[in-house]
């Protein structure tokens, strides 16, 4: 295994919820619950779950678009929380990242040029000319054409906006980028080839991927090791083949029965997950998924399941492991 570029331990994010007059806290959600996990050089790290799981916060913490709450984020040994303004935009060179809607992502007024010119005259690469050139080069490595650069976000499709939201994100020649939900607002013909693209780039600029989803065939396709996320904290990780053969926590085997197989003769029994995703402002006492589990036991309700290795770097959360 290569060397980790990015570790975070202990990271928590929690919203606090005002009231009256004065804005008294009341209470707070926990939108990330004390999450650690480790992510090596040039590997796909894949996060998924269910909506409101805390994992696109998660993204926009590593980032520090969001300020944690609690907790560690090392990226290459730099502790990223304590950094002034002027240290993390050192950092952000190296940290990127493609968000989720492409269009609310680019600004309509600039054309697709001042886009992707603009993380370059902020980081103070190169001269006009250069940067103009390089702008031509990246819309070619992405799939698109050089002519381009003098058209607006609304005069592309879906799937090219996408493109040159990967082509801003590269534009500084990342180590790390964090592609939050990257094809969900895509089409699914578009998909895989947004997919193929960024795998592509990857081999290319040897990259680094935290790739944040709620599907789980996209992230199986694009992963090498995949966490499952449930209320704010991690319940499993494991390689992606021994994730998807060899799945631990009835959460992550509930996500997996639940993924439609193209085959109209095939039948199994389905693990169907009962009950609503409890709010992440009262989380559940105990393990937080004991509301929806069918192999509940007693110490689930009391006791929250510890964190542990059970073989081959595969990590769960569960008391069926202690």
């Amino acid at each position: 295994m290569n060397e980790p570029l990015l570790q975070v331990k202990g990271l928590k994010k929690y919203f606090p919820i005002t009231a009256g007059l004065f804005n008294k806290q009341i209470g707070q959600v926990k939108a990330v619950d004390d999450l650690s996990f480790v992510v090596y050089r040039g590997e796909t790290l894949g996060i998924v779950g269910e909506s409101g799981c805390g994992k696109s916060t998660t993204g926009r913490m590593l980032m520090r678009l969001i300020e944690p709450t609690e907790g560690s984020i090392l990226f290459e040994k730099e502790e990223v929380t304590k950094l002034s303004p002027q240290q993390l935009r050192k950092v952000r060179r190296d940290m990127q990242m493609i968000f989720q809607d492409p269009f609310a992502s680019l600004n309509p007024r600039h054309t697709v040029e001042k886009i992707l010119e603009e993380p370059l005259i902020v980081h103070g690469i190169g001269s006009k000319e250069e940067r103009r050139k390089k702008v031509r080069e990246m819309l070619e490595v992405v799939g698109l054409s050089s002519y381009h650069a003098k058209r607006y976000p609304h005069q592309f499709s879906g799937g090219q906006r996408q493109r040159i939201g990967i082509a801003r994100a590269l534009m500084t020649k990342p180590k790390l980028i964090i592609a939050d939900e990257p094809v969900s607002a895509l089409d699914v013909s578009i998909q895989a080839q947004v997919l193929n693209l960024l795998e592509d780039l990857q081999k290319e600029f040897g990259l680094t991927y935290i790739f944040i989803a709620h599907d789980l065939g996209v992230v199986r396709h694009i992963s090498d090791r995949v966490g499952v996320m449930y209320l704010g904290r991690m319940v499993e990780l494991a390689s992606s083949e021994e994730l998807y053969r060899h799945p631990k926590h009835p959460y992550t085997k509930a996500l997996l029965e639940a993924v439609p197989i193209p085959d109209p003769e095939y039948k199994k029994e389905k693990q169907l997950l009962t009950g609503d995703l409890p709010s992440p402002s009262n989380p559940p006492t105990g393990c937080a998924f004991h509301t929806r589990c069918q192999a509940c036991m007693d110490i689930c309700k009391t006791t929250k399941p510890e964190w542990k290795e059970v073989g081959n770097g595969h990590y769960v959360a569960c008391h069926l492991y202690t």
